[in-house]
């Protein structure tokens, strides 16, 4: 959880916080986070969307953050992270004996995981002539073997893979020059292994 501050902010500190309206979803940890640091805010609960609110409604934000894309795209600057946080799912001893209950908490812990997975995973697809298969296929680390479907041009196959996102970048021009085309990257949303 980071407090963020429109750019041009003159906004420096948090100690410059004070009287300052400041939404977020983290309300009572924000109201401690700032007294243990002397600061008295006007702290407002947001239902969401709390990155559109700087400046006209409100001066900063708490906010929870993994990349800070989505404070860029806002035109925020991250001032300070108050808080590191894990997903972390317990199951009551007694409602887990129960063979219903377990099952539902497993499928849960299953989404979840599907879920964190797939925030390092992207999907890739794209046609490759059936002559350059192999040379593309070489070029591709994924998660398991590549699907490959039948195009109605018999000389061409669809191909599509899950990978690390970090390789897209590097990869891309490599199976472009390989001969595939029409190549679309897209974000996942589970992968369950």
């Amino acid at each position: 959880w980071v407090v963020a501050v429109p750019n041009d902010s003159t906004i420096q500190s948090i100690k410059q916080l004070k009287g300052k309206r400041i939404a977020t979803e983290l309300v009572g940890y924000t109201r401690r986070y700032l007294k243990k640091h002397g600061v008295t805010a006007n702290v407002e609960f947001s239902w969401g969307a709390t990155e559109v609110k700087p400046p006209v409604l409100a001066d900063a934000i708490v906010e929870l953050t993994e990349t800070g894309s989505s404070l860029r795209a806002n035109n925020l600057r991250i001032l300070e992270t108050i808080l590191e946080s894990v997903t972390v799912l317990i199951a009551n001893k007694k409602a887990y004996k129960d063979p219903w209950k377990r099952q539902k908490i497993e499928n849960i812990a299953m989404l979840l995981q599907g879920a964190i997975l797939a925030e390092e995973k992207v999907g890739l697809k794209m046609n490759v002539p059936k002559k350059s298969l192999s040379t593309v296929l070489a070029k591709l680390p994924a998660l398991n073997s590549p699907t490959i479907s039948h195009l109605t041009n018999e000389e061409w196959v669809s191909v599509e893979v899950i990978l690390n996102e970090q390789v897209v970048r590097d990869i891309l021009p490599e199976i472009k020059r390989a001969g595939a085309s029409g190549i679309v990257e897209y974000p996942l949303n589970k992968v369950i292994p």
